[in-house]
């Protein structure tokens, strides 16, 4: 475990040093061509510097261990940092927004540097291998929240080639500036809702997926095939860590020790299986 939080460690850093030269690179280069597509896009790049840090920050937390105030662990110190992100990226790709249609109603393009275009396609390039490195280190290691973090590098890639062609663009036509400035600030804003989302979603509690339930379903009957009418699941998720509970049925003349022998069966089964702690409530059939 230790050798895989170091890995992740290494590849979350490595991309955080990275963002950050990239972003100032940008940035500079939207500010001495006045292109607010480029200054939109360097915030797009340190936006996943953020999102690195949370990677880090995460995999640091969840590695704690559960104590008296926190029995369930520390996962959700993840999500408390997602949704401080999320926020920034949606004040930001609104202020660029802003920004980009003021551009567009003045009439004002952008200058046109070669400089500026190889900048953005050696960024495309850079952020491309960090995604290649993440998505195979994180399904190695089995870190969803590093091959997450991957994708944000390419998408940020395939925008900084979508920008050094809106340079290129720019030289016969105003417009285009403000144009991908739109494109990239209503990216940015996208991204911003999709994380504030998905962490919302998992904080006020989400239901088990059918796949998952199936599952569960068929390592219960293989354990105990007496079982019956498998129901009331709950399901509750702290970063890494996931408890689940649910009923089952079982004949109402088995004794006690038989139904404490399978109902420990069932939760050292779906730890090992499922990495998700069981708690299983019994109630006798036909009732």
């Amino acid at each position: 475990m230790r050798e895989k939080v170091r890995a992740a460690y290494y590849i979350a850093s490595f991309s955080i040093v990275a963002n950050i030269l990239l972003f100032i690179l940008k940035y500079w280069a939207g500010w001495k061509y006045n292109s607010v597509a480029m200054r939109a896009d360097a915030w797009h790049t340190l936006s996943d510097t953020i999102t690195s840090a949370i990677v880090i920050f995460g995999i640091w937390a969840s590695s704690l261990p559960a104590d008296r105030e926190h029995p369930f662990g520390h996962g959700r110190a993840e999500e408390i940092a997602a949704i401080v992100l999320s926020t920034l990226l949606l004040v930001v790709g609104f202020q660029f927004l802003w920004q980009a249609c003021n551009k567009l109603y003045i009439h004002e393009g952008a200058g046109y540097s070669m400089e500026a275009i190889l900048i953005f396609l050696a960024s495309a390039g850079i952020k491309e291998v960090m995604a290649i490195l993440s998505i195979r280190v994180g399904n190695r290691m089995e870190f969803s929240s590093l091959v997450a973090d991957a994708w944000h590098h390419r998408s940020d890639s395939l925008a900084s080639v979508a920008i050094a062609i809106a340079i290129f663009l720019g030289r016969e036509h105003w417009w285009v500036d403000g144009v991908m400035g739109l494109a990239v600030s209503l990216f940015i804003i996208y991204i911003g809702y999709h994380i504030m989302r998905g962490v919302v979603s998992s904080i006020m509690g989400e239901g088990v997926e059918e796949g998952m339930r199936k599952r569960i379903e068929e390592i219960i009957v293989s354990i105990a095939p007496m079982v019956r009418d498998i129901h009331h699941f709950h399901i509750h998720r702290y970063g890494g860590h996931v408890e689940i509970t649910f009923h089952i049925r079982l004949p109402p003349e088995m004794k006690l020790r038989e139904v404490h022998n399978i109902v420990d069966e069932i939760e050292r089964t779906l730890r090992k299986e499922m990495g998700m702690e069981a708690t299983v409530h019994v109630d006798p059939a036909g009732e």
